[in-house]
């Protein structure tokens, strides 16, 4: 089955390995995209401890189930961001390494995208209202930044997520610490025979229109 983050690999090869805690995220995508991936399988234990410490602070389990109550995550897309790919090259072997030496994993996620900003939930319905500017401005090389669209279906209605995000790496793990939504997040219309969102190249209402619901 190929990964709910739309990647071209299988959702055991890809995002499933740092959802179950067997490995760490080597990139702010990668842990991006399993977050997103834990979101459309409803893993929550695993959301909230991929947060910062910081942002992690009057968050729970539940709070997190609650935000999402009622969407279907079917797809995403990644932005090229040069910020991110030139900072994760640069922190890649430092996740590695830490990763290899670590007795202590702080993922251990055994319960089942981003639809949190800045550690509130977010009611998927008044996206705008919540969108507040980063708190910090990406300039160590332990931080990066990741711009992504998440789509999901709510009430048969099809919306969208736009949000460029800020992570940074705490304890030698990436985390994901704040963002910003877009102006173009909410409810949208997307023809059926268009060319899918999650680039299976089948047309939309062969794809993932069918998750709708």
């Amino acid at each position: 089955m190929r990964c709910y983050c739309c990647s071209s690999k299988s959702f055991d090869e890809c995002c499933e390995p740092f959802i179950k805690g067997d490995k760490h995220p080597s990139s702010a995508e990668q842990l991006m995209r399993s977050r997103f991936s834990a979101y459309a399988t409803a893993h929550y234990q695993y959301i909230l401890e991929t947060y910062t410490k910081e942002k992690q602070q009057g968050l729970s389990v539940e709070d997190l189930a609650q935000s999402a109550q009622g969407a279907t995550w079917f797809a995403l897309k990644v932005h090229p961001t040069l910020a991110a790919s030139s900072v994760d090259s640069l922190v890649g072997n430092l996740v590695s390494s830490t990763e290899d030496s670590s007795t202590d994993s702080t993922v251990h996620a055994d319960a089942k995208v981003e639809a949190v900003t800045n550690a509130e939930p977010i009611s998927k319905t008044n996206l705008k209202s919540i969108s507040k500017p980063i708190t910090k401005p990406i300039t160590k090389p332990n931080n990066a930044i990741v711009e992504f669209t998440a789509y999901y279906f709510e009430n048969k209605s099809m919306y969208q997520l736009h949000e460029t995000s800020n992570f940074s790496v705490e304890d030698g793990k990436w985390r994901y610490h704040d963002g910003v939504l877009h102006d173009d997040c909410g409810k949208i219309k997307y023809g059926r025979n268009l060319p899918c969102v999650c680039g299976s190249n089948k047309k939309f209402k062969q794809c993932c229109a069918t998750k709708s619901r």
